[in-house]
């Protein structure tokens, strides 16, 4: 299967394969600053049949990364752009991003946001927060975008 990358509403998308339930193509979103302190990634799409809307939203941590992480993903798709050495590659790339992005938000809002932290000026931390998402999240991003890019 050829890998793709489509631009639809101001992003772009890469393919990762088809889904066996009913043979559509499934996308994975670039990622994106949001609201000028986080990173929203791992969105998995499926457009309608003329790519004028979005007719499937989720994730690809609720999709993929759970205890069967492997088996999660090659079961899904009929057929993947990715070959086995890329799929175990995708699936570590993405379980990084979503644990960065966890550990980066912590730092950020200094706690779990439960309730007010008294540990707070204990873990927050500015510059490691700013390390992770000016450097650390774009580079691993990447090298996502790297692998599913068509020309590659």
């Amino acid at each position: 299967m050829r890998k793709e990358v489509i631009n639809k509403f101001g992003k772009k998308y890469y393919l990762l394969g088809i889904r066996k339930e009913d043979n559509e193509k499934v996308w994975l979103e670039k990622a994106s600053w949001d609201c000028e302190w986080y990173w929203g990634l791992g969105y998995v799409e499926v457009f309608n049949k003329n790519y004028t809307d979005i007719d499937e939203h989720t994730h690809f941590d609720s999709l993929f990364l759970k205890k069967d992480i492997y088996d999660s993903f090659i079961n899904y798709f009929e057929e993947t752009v990715l070959d086995n050495k890329e799929i175990w590659q995708l699936l570590e790339n993405m379980k990084e991003l979503y644990i960065l992005r966890k550990y980066s938000d912590f730092l950020h809002i200094s706690g779990a946001n439960i309730t007010k932290s008294k540990n707070k000026e204990l873990i927050k931390n500015e510059d490691e927060y700013k390390k992770i998402n000016a450097l650390i999240i774009p580079t691993i991003l990447d090298k996502v975008y790297e692998m599913l890019d068509e020309e590659n």
